[in-house]
C-alpha cells in the first residue's frame, strides 16, 4: 500500500460534541479532543459510558445534538458522505455475511466502496486468513471473523479506522493475537485508529493517548504513562474497620495521605510520592487501622478511573 505524507491537521477533530436522546437522556455531553494522523487513540470506560454513541456520531450513524466533529477535515453532520469516504468502522456486532466466503465478503465490500480489489490477497495474508479465504464465514471462529471484519474495513484504505470494543467476547489467547494485529495497523499507510474499550490492558498496550469517559463526559485525557505517573510509583492499599472516610481523614492529618488518596467501600488507596513504599506501609501500619491487611503495588489505569469516578473498570 502507498504511504501517505503525514499531515499536521488532526485526523479526528471533536469540539463540544453532545448527544441527547428523546426523553432527555444525555449519552454524551460536551466532549472535546483531537487525534493526530497515525495516532492510536482510546476511549476508555465501562459499558454505558457513552463510548459507542461517540463512535456512532463520528461514523455518521448517530446525528449529534450539539457540537462538531470532523474526520480528515470533513464535518460528519454537514458532509457525511465525505467523512465516510475517508474512514471505516468495525462495530461490536458482527457485520460480515456468514453465508459467503471470506474472500467474497472483501470483494463485495471493495465493489461497494469503489475500491481497488488488488490488495485483497495482501490483506488476507496479513490477517492470517489466506487459508480460510474460500471457506464460508459461518465456519470461522469468533476470532477469525473479527480479523475478517477488520480486514474488510481496510479494503477501502481508510485514513481513519474506528474499532468499537474490538476484542469483546473473545477468549484470552485469541484476544492477545488480535491485539498484536491491531498494534500493527499504524504501519499500514499510517492509519489513524480510534478504539473504544473497557479493558485496561488494551488501553495501556495499544494507545498513544486515552480519554477516560464517565457518564458521557471525558474526565481525563493523557498518555497511559502520564495518567499512571500522576498516582506515583506505588500505591498503598488497605482495608479498614468502620468509616473509611474517617480513617482517610486521619491519615491525611498525619501527613500519610494526600488529596489524591481515595476510599471505595472499606478499601483505602493511597498514592505514595515522597517516601518508599516500605516506609509508607510501615508508617500506616503503626496507626493500627488496617483490618484486612495492608500492601503496596504499582498503580493501574483502574486506580486512575477509581480516583476520578469511584467506579471500577474491567480488568
Amino acid at each position: 500500500m502507498q504511504r501517505r505524507t503525514r499531515s499536521t491537521t488532526p485526523a479526528v477533530d471533536v469540539d463540544g460534541l453532545s448527544k441527547t436522546y428523546p426523553g432527555g437522556v444525555q449519552a454524551v455531553s460536551d466532549i472535546t479532543f483531537a487525534v493526530a494522523p497515525g495516532e492510536v487513540f482510546g476511549l476508555l470506560g465501562p459499558n454505558g459510558a457513552g463510548k459507542s454513541t461517540t463512535v456512532g456520531m463520528l461514523t455518521t450513524t448517530v446525528r449529534p445534538t450539539a457540537g462538531t466533529a470532523r474526520i480528515m477535515g470533513h464535518d460528519v453532520a454537514d458532509d457525511p458522505i465525505a467523512a465516510r469516504a475517508v474512514s471505516a468502522v468495525v462495530f461490536q456486532e458482527a457485520a460480515v455475511d456468514r453465508s459467503l466466503t471470506g474472500r467474497r465478503n472483501l470483494e463485495i465490500h471493495a465493489r461497494l466502496w469503489g475500491a481497488d480489489s488488488s490488495g485483497i490477497d495482501e490483506l488476507l495474508d496479513a490477517f492470517g486468513l489466506a487459508d480460510l479465504a474460500r471457506r464460508q464465514v459461518e465456519s470461522y471462529s469468533g476470532g477469525q471473523r473479527r480479523r475478517l471484519e477488520i480486514a474488510r474495513a481496510l479494503v477501502s484504505e481508510p485514513r481513519v479506522l474506528f474499532l468499537d470494543e474490538p476484542t469483546v467476547g473473545l477468549d484470552p489467547r485469541i484476544r492477545f493475537e488480535l491485539l498484536d494485529l491491531i498494534a500493527g495497523l499504524r504501519a499500514r499507510a499510517e492509519t489513524t485508529v480510534v478504539l473504544t474499550t473497557h479493558y485496561l490492558d488494551e488501553a495501556e498496550r495499544l494507545c498513544d493517548r486515552v480519554a477516560i469517559v464517565h457518564e458521557g463526559r471525558i474526565v481525563a485525557l493523557n498518555t497511559p504513562a502520564n495518567l499512571l505517573a500522576e498516582l506515583g510509583a506505588h500505591l498503598v492499599e488497605l482495608r479498614v474497620d468502620g468509616d473509611a472516610n474517617r480513617a482517610l481523614a486521619k491519615l491525611r492529618a498525619r501527613g500519610l495521605a494526600g488529596d489524591d488518596a481515595f476510599a471505595v467501600g472499606a478499601t483505602l488507596t493511597i498514592p505514595v510520592h515522597d517516601r518508599s513504599a516500605r516506609q509508607a506501609v510501615g508508617a500506616i501500619a503503626d496507626l493500627d487501622i488496617a483490618a484486612g491487611g495492608i500492601s503496596a503495588r504499582p498503580p493501574t489505569l483502574d486506580d486512575v478511573y477509581l480516583r476520578l469516578t469511584g467506579d471500577r473498570l474491567a480488568a
